[in-house]
């Protein structure tokens, strides 16, 4: 029972990172800052584990620019690991960490920095294969300054998020 809970709720957030972006999506320098299909793909991390976080991470910004062209199917390959990573990394940090509400904010940033870096490293190869270079500056621009609201967004709201999913039960999915 456990695991269709946790596939209905991992198609609960794979939808809800398909459509958060609408909510910015008029005005493109407001998704790019506020990051919304990054929560979703957090929290399901949190939520159904580390398998269903990197599945929904990896599949929603390549069906998001299938459907939608949004983000550009280039952004959405590099985008589609920086998720998987981050979905994997919340989901097996908050399991194995010792139960605390530390455990939320230590999975949440590590899942942050490693998917950012993986970000970069899948950028550089598909700007080299496209015979662009990816600068230092290129990666500190979109990992990091361009996102600082989205970032300051994920910090403050995914752990208030996760306590009170807690606090339902919801997250017994995930022991």
């Amino acid at each position: 029972m456990k695991s269709i809970k946790r596939m209905v709720l991992a198609a609960l957030f794979l939808a809800l990172g398909l459509v958060m972006p609408f909510l910015t999506g008029q005005i493109p320098e407001i998704g790019s800052m506020l990051l919304p299909m990054h929560i979703p793909v957090l929290i399901c991390g949190f939520v159904c584990g580390w398998k269903y976080g990197l599945v929904v991470g990896f599949i929603v910004p390549l069906l998001r620019s299938f459907l939608f062209t949004m983000p550009p199917m280039m952004t959405a390959i590099g985008m589609a690991f920086e998720l998987a990573t981050y979905g994997a990394i919340t989901g097996i940090l908050y399991q194995k960490l010792p139960k605390s509400k530390a455990r939320i904010y230590i999975s949440l940033l590590a899942a942050m920095i490693v998917g950012r870096i993986v970000w970069g490293i899948v950028s550089i190869v598909i700007y080299g294969i496209g015979g662009n270079v990816f600068s230092w500056q290129m990666f500190i621009g979109g990992a990091l300054l361009n996102a600082v609201p989205g970032i300051i967004l994920q910090i403050v709201l995914i752990p208030i998020l996760v306590m009170a999913l807690e606090r339902t039960g919801v997250m017994k999915l995930n022991d």
